[in-house]
C-alpha cells in the first residue's frame, strides 16, 4: 500500500508539470485510476508490479503529449520499478 501511495503522489507531482488547463482532467484520471484498483490483493506482487508499470507507462504517454521532458518521470521510474 505505502508504494501504491508514493506512485500516486509522484503522477500527482507529473500532472503539476503539464498545462494548466489539462491539469484538472489528469489529476481526476489518476484518481479514478487509483481508486478503482484500491480492491487489487496486496500478496499478489505480480499484478502489482503490473499495474506500476502501466501506470509509469501511462505517465510518459501523457508527458511526451505535451511535450515535457521525459527526465520528469524518473522518480516514478525508480519507484515503480520500470527498466
Amino acid at each position: 500500500m505505502q508504494r501504491a501511495l508514493r506512485v500516486y503522489g509522484e503522477v500527482l507531482r507529473l500532472v503539476r508539470r503539464l498545462p494548466a488547463d489539462s491539469r484538472p482532467y489528469y489529476a481526476k484520471y489518476a484518481r479514478e485510476n487509483f481508486v478503482n484498483y484500491r480492491v487489487l490483493d496486496d500478496n499478489d506482487p505480480a499484478a502489482l508490479n503490473e499495474l506500476f508499470i502501466r501506470a509509469y507507462n501511462h505517465s510518459l504517454w501523457v508527458l511526451n503529449k505535451y511535450a515535457v521532458d521525459e527526465t520528469a518521470a524518473s522518480k516514478l521510474k525508480e519507484i515503480c520499478g520500470a527498466v
